[in-house]
């Protein structure tokens, strides 16, 4: 339908796809230089989210150095961060009843969070992407929530001139309902991708200009994450534990979280590495069984879930990293990888990405630059950065925990540490889908049913992610080949994607001969995007719904 309509279109300097920490970073700095240099900027952000906010997750413990150096007064300003990190726990869990508490010296210097010449603060990244996207729009950024980027826009020779913005109200066939409205094309001089992580814009554009020649697979983890209210007596605001071990197998790797934050509330998640080989595994499961363990339930016992979400975590670091220019746009935060995955903290590297990015792009259209150009500077900058030193210090840690293992993996980072990371660099190039191992292999996990006090099943779960799509629109969750899930994946790997999904969104059922069927229910899909990363025959393709459509996560 997209070639055969005709479409609105707007031009701006600067188009950022995405009101994540990077993209609303980006704008900030951008209209900073612009209104201290008196030259006129256009900059516009948009966002598939309902609002901004709506799709962001993370733990999460913030440490604001990036944030300090775009607003030096964020205190006076009001940002949301209230509730300084003061005490740190690391646990190892070896059972359903037993935990060993790691004693300070041996936990990693990188996980750290108190202490040190800066304080970090225990807070929601939602809440600071709206405050981020207050301050933008206070500076002159207009900022779109509601508009789902679909294309890329490039001319003849590819280079890139912006984005098509998917059409609304169009029917499951295909065909324009009474509401259709075509999306418009958003053109600019310089488009900065910010979608966060596996953005499905990004991944065309890494495939497109081989961003990734030379570089090792790309690795993620899933994150899922619950807000609690807690009673008084259980609550320390500011007090953060990390631990690992049960329940996830040995061979395994993946770590959880519960951050005590403000208002009488907790959160807790899991991290499950998305390299994991049993097909039988479901990460939400072995997620709600874990909050039956002493050392969480003993905070979360007698309190009340009140919001749930899951979001896959680029984790590959250094050795990952994409190239991150190309003619006309920039992979900034992580749609390129920015996260460090040793302080398993992203929003601050993600922040200076977004930093340096628009310093970047305003250096050259102060210069009289045209736009469409390939900003080979932005790579001088980023490699000259803070940030990319965190990034080099720690590309081993995940690589390592992948081939020692936990246990061996944390003595290797340990030791070089200790060395001041001389220790030869570790690589894992084994892509995450291709890790997994037939069914033949594992015995099937029997997963406790949940008992709807400490755990809980998806379906509860996807409607505390105040998760809608409109019903009647084409599928965003793309089959390649629609027979393969029952044809190859059923036999060979039990269908996995009914169980990685964390939102019940895959279904093997019975058709009404008795023959299984592959049921997509994308209504309740969360955009976390683990089937676009972890399918063995990587036949699921993610792209963007209607805009608006999705999870609206709040506090999260």
């Amino acid at each position: 339908m997209s070639e055969q309509v005709e479409r609105d279109s707007m031009d701006f300097d600067v188009l950022i796809v995405g009101a994540g920490p990077s993209g609303l970073s980006a704008a900030c700095r951008l209209m900073q230089q612009a209104n201290d240099a008196g030259q006129e900027l256009s900059v516009c952000v948009v966002e598939k989210g309902s609002e901004v906010g709506a799709h962001i997750l993370s733990g999460a413990v913030f440490e604001p150095r990036a944030l300090q150096e775009l607003f030096p007064d964020w205190e006076e300003r009001g940002a949301p961060l209230t509730t300084p990190a003061i005490r740190d726990e690391v646990y190892l869990l070896k059972d359903a009843e037993k935990a060993q508490k790691l004693p300070n010296a041996l936990v990693p210097k990188s996980m750290h969070n108190t202490g040190g010449d800066m304080k970090r603060y225990v807070t929601s990244a939602g809440n600071l992407c709206r405050w981020l996207a207050e301050q933008a729009e206070e500076l002159g950024v207009e900022v779109f929530p509601g508009f789902a980027a679909q294309e890329v826009l490039h001319d003849e020779d590819g280079t890139v001139r912006g984005i098509l913005i998917g059409d609304m109200g169009v029917a499951a066939d295909g065909t324009p309902k009474d509401s259709y409205m075509p999306g418009m094309e958003l053109r600019a001089k310089y488009t900065l991708f910010a979608e966060g992580s596996r953005g499905h814009l990004g991944k065309r554009l890494i495939e497109r200009f081989k961003l990734n020649e030379g570089k090792d697979p790309q690795h993620y983890g899933i994150g899922l994450k619950e807000l609690w209210d807690v009673p008084a007596d259980q609550h320390e605001p500011g007090l953060v534990l990390h631990g690992s071990g049960w329940p996830l197998p040995k061979d395994t790797h993946g770590g959880w979280f519960l951050y005590h934050a403000e208002n009488q509330q907790v959160v807790v998640g899991l991290i499950v590495d998305l390299a994991y080989q049993n097909p039988w595994l479901s990460p939400f499961d072995e997620f709600q069984r874990m909050k039956h363990h002493p050392v969480l339930a003993k905070y979360l016992t007698g309190g009340k879930r009140v919001a749930y979400g899951a979001r896959a975590i680029t984790k590959g670091g250094l050795n990952c990293l994409p190239k991150i220019t190309f003619p006309g746009g920039l992979l900034i935060g992580c749609d390129a990888g920015t996260l460090n995955f040793a302080k398993i903290k992203g929003l601050h590297t993600a922040m200076k990405s977004g930093l340096l990015a628009a310093e970047t792009v305003f250096e050259a259209l102060a210069g009289g630059d045209e736009g469409g150009r390939e900003l080979t500077a932005f790579t001088e900058k980023w490699e000259a950065s803070w940030a990319y030193a965190e990034l080099k210090e720690s590309a081993s840690f995940g690589p390592a925990i992948h081939k020692y293992g936990t246990v061996g993996g944390g003595a290797y980072n340990f030791v070089n540490q200790l060395l001041g990371g001389k220790l030869p660099n570790v690589h894992d190039t084994t892509p995450d889908h291709a890790a997994l191992k037939p069914i033949s292999q594992f015995e099937k996990i029997d997963y406790p049913k949940p008992d709807g006090k400490l755990s809980f099943d998806k379906l509860s779960s996807v409607f505390l992610s105040n998760t809608n799509h409109e019903e009647d629109q084409p599928c965003h969750l793309r089959l390649d080949d629609p027979e393969l899930p029952i044809r190859e994946n059923l036999p060979k790997y039990a269908e996995p994607a009914q169980r990685y999904c964390p939102a019940g969104v895959y279904e093997v059922v019975e058709d009404d001969d008795g023959k299984p069927r592959f049921q997509i229910n994308f209504q309740n899909c969360v955009h976390c995007k683990t089937c676009d990363i972890k399918d063995p025959a990587q036949n699921i393709n993610w792209v963007a719904p209607e805009g608006g459509g999705g999870p609206n996560y709040p506090n999260m």
